[in-house]
């Protein structure tokens, strides 16, 4: 029987972590047989994966009634079950953790969608979230908006592990690897320790492919000529990998500098890119396209169960993050002629992505208050 795909992946750089938690999964030991036979290391979570944990599941229900009778409201139970799970499951990977010295074993905790844009809170609340979970390998996870930026600089200056996430543009990508330059060399000009200040760089493929294939269709229906046609064509599921090839070069020129060598010997790691939203989503494409194609090393695939699974059966390992990279800057550079600006694309992507996560956040919210009166109404009876 052939090895597992999934082990293989970190003989060339990449960690393999889970786009999905779920309080049953660790109390079951599920998520303890996933390390152990898919060399899992590390797990992410958002609003929208709690809404369907606890929206589409009893697994939270006495809890939610134990925190009700405790006269909590709904966004304050979902705090302390959030942060129960993330506990539970960051004590699950601290022999990772210890035994990669910090490298890998996290589990992510968003803060709230609702405060995206707003600088101050946001950071309070990365502080209040770290605090309240109490294990090293914890990452908040704040939006990499305009206005996340500085709580971001300011949390990882603090010593707080961060995940930046909705990232999608090489530009947006750059600031906030140089965010995390700065906050480490504040760190270090304060005396503080730098080696165990975590954070990744949450870049988002597959919904760039999702957002521009049907505009590329419709271009193909105006094409003027057999060779404008053909253009288009070699477009259509070749952006998002093509994006992410160039952020990864971006990545290899920003921490291959003196900047970052003067921090590296006073302990400092590179801030990983992590490739986030790598489901397929097109039934046209190979489904495990997102996997296969940005393979390579310091890099992280938080992959979804099903394209997890996808990949155990039948993904190929070998080193692409690096494979074809000339094609990769001329899909970028075709855009441009095909009339698409990437800048405007990546920044309509961050703002669906910011209001998609609210949106879940809130259904969240209200299928908790559903179960607090349900519950509520059955103590009654």
């Amino acid at each position: 029987m052939s090895e597992n795909p999934l082990i293989e992946l970190p003989k060339f750089g990449q960690s393999v972590w889970h786009d999905y938690i779920r309080r049953q999964e660790v109390l079951s030991g599920g998520l303890k047989r996933r390390i152990d036979e898919d060399g899992l290391l590390g797990v992410t979570s958002n609003p929208s994966i709690f809404e369907k944990a606890i929206a589409g599941s009893n697994d939270y229900d006495d809890g939610i009634a134990r925190l009700a009778n405790e006269g909590l409201e709904a966004a304050q139970i979902y705090e302390r079950l959030a942060v129960e799970d993330i506990q539970s499951a960051t004590d699950v990977f601290r022999p990772i953790y210890d035994r990669t010295e910090g490298r890998d074993g996290f589990v992510s905790l968003e803060v709230s969608p609702l405060l995206a844009h707003d600088t101050q809170a946001s950071l309070e609340e990365a502080r209040h979230l770290f605090r309240s979970v109490g294990r090293p390998n914890v990452m908040i996870k704040i939006p990499g908006t305009k206005e996340g930026l500085p709580a971001i600089e300011q949390a990882l200056s603090e010593g707080i592990n961060i995940n930046i996430t909705l990232l999608f543009g090489i530009e947006r990508y750059a600031e906030v690897a140089n965010v995390y330059l700065r906050a480490l060399e504040k760190r270090a000009a304060e005396g503080k320790p730098i080696d165990r200040v975590a954070s990744v760089a949450s870049v988002f493929v597959s919904r760039i492919d999702s957002l521009l294939d049907p505009q590329f269709e419709a271009k193909l229906q105006s094409a003027a000529s057999p060779e404008e046609r053909k253009k288009i064509e070699s477009l259509i599921g070749k952006v998002a990998v093509a994006n992410t090839k160039l952020i990864y070069q971006k990545y290899k020129e920003i921490f291959k500098t003196a900047r970052f060598e003067a921090l590296a010997q006073k302990g400092a790691r590179v801030q990983r890119p992590l490739w986030g939203s790598t489901s397929t989503k097109n039934p046209k494409y190979n489904d495990v396209l997102y996997v296969e194609d940005l393979i390579g090393p310091d890099t992280v695939n938080t992959m979804p169960t099903a394209t997890m699974d996808a990949f155990r059966d039948h993904g190929k390992t070998r080193a692409t993050i690096e494979e074809g990279l000339d094609e990769a800057r001329q899909v970028i550079a075709q855009l441009a002629a095909a009339g698409i600006d990437l800048g405007a694309v990546t920044q309509q992507l961050e703002d669906q992505g910011v209001e998609a996560f609210a949106h879940d956040y809130k259904k969240l919210l209200a299928s908790i208050e559903e179960k607090k009166s349900l519950g509520t109404q059955a103590a009654r009876r």
